[in-house]
């Protein structure tokens, strides 16, 4: 059985949910990696990286949802997708200027200039207007 409202998704909003999904599961695997390097005995002198995994694998559950919930196509995901995408491109300029880290800058940057994009597009609007019954056109 298909639900008339999920079938109706738009690509543009499918399209955002992988590119927020992809961020999120990004940030858990840098999560993962930092409490392992923590147990393997890496030196915690200069920054936790136990506090550090603790920030990543929060904020970047919270992201993964966000995309997951896109993907799935309830609108809920959308409001922490743009929140996140707008906290992003402080740290692309930092990687792009001050880290030194231009690929990753680029990279980063193109992933959340094009997630602003599908999560602004008029078909994405639509989508969401429509669950309150309103039509933004």
């Amino acid at each position: 059985m298909v639900d008339n409202e999920h079938a109706a998704v738009p690509a543009t909003v499918r399209g955002a949910g992988a590119l927020v999904a992809v961020e999120g599961a990004v940030a858990v695997i840098v999560a993962v990696v930092l409490i392992a390097r923590g147990l393997l005995g890496s030196d915690q002198s200069v920054a936790s990286g136990y506090g550090t995994a603790a920030w990543f694998g929060i904020l970047g559950g919270g992201v993964l949802a966000a995309g997951a919930g896109l993907l799935l196509g309830r609108r809920w995901g959308r409001a922490i997708a743009v929140i996140a995408q707008v906290l992003l491109l402080p740290v692309v300029w930092s990687l792009l200027t001050d880290s030194h880290q231009p690929v990753y800058g680029a990279l980063l940057g193109l992933a959340a200039v094009a997630s602003l994009v599908l999560l602004f597009a008029p078909p994405t609007t639509r989508y969401m207007a429509h669950a309150y019954g309103a039509d933004p056109e």
